[in-house]
């Protein structure tokens, strides 16, 4: 009988405190990144509607102390609902916008490589040979009379979403020149 009882002793002993404490403290941890999400995501997620209502009360809550309760109510509703797979799509959410900022990252780069040195542009066009190079030259000459006129930046807008046109939204274009085609 002894021996059966070392075998698992996960399912012989409770839970400690400490261990539910801490499993505690990361479900108010994942409600408030529920609290942070974007609407759209948020009702994506199909979440009881208890919790629904607790977290866009929490995000109308201005007061430290209140908010403070609030979470831990959240924290507290969390408990009654599978977690995991909001844990899930939180995850993969997160994954999403890293990527989206990677590759705000590499068009800023891009922009700010193109302004600095016009010979960037030949580099530009041969790792992505699609692009229109006389519209980018203009978009970039425009903008730097902008700036030194210290008008609106409205061609530095445009130069960016010129690149956003351009520069592909897949993984590969992680890279400084990551568009290439395989005719290359």
């Amino acid at each position: 009988m002894q021996e059966e009882l070392n075998d698992d002793p996960e399912q012989t002993l409770p839970l400690s405190k400490t261990r539910r404490k801490k499993e505690m403290h990361a479900l108010q941890d994942m409600g408030e990144r529920l609290v942070e999400l974007d609407l759209k995501h948020l009702q994506g997620l199909d979440l009881p509607e208890i919790l629904m209502d607790a977290i866009l009360e929490a995000r109308r809550i201005r007061a430290h102390g209140a908010r403070r309760r609030q979470m831990q109510l959240i924290g507290k509703l969390m408990r009654d609902v599978d977690a995991s797979p909001i844990q899930e799509k939180l995850g993969l959410l997160n994954g999403i916008s890293q990527r989206q900022a990677a590759r705000l990252h590499l068009l800023e780069r891009w922009r700010n490589q193109l302004l600095a040195d016009e010979r960037s542009l030949t580099e530009f066009g041969q790792s992505y040979p699609g692009a229109d190079l006389q519209r980018l030259r203009s978009l970039m000459r425009n903008a730097s009379s902008e700036k030194l006129a210290g008008k609106p930046p409205r061609s530095f807008r445009l130069l960016f979403q010129e690149l956003q046109r351009i520069i592909p939204q897949t993984p590969e274009a992680g890279g400084q020149g990551g568009g290439r085609t395989e005719d290359e």
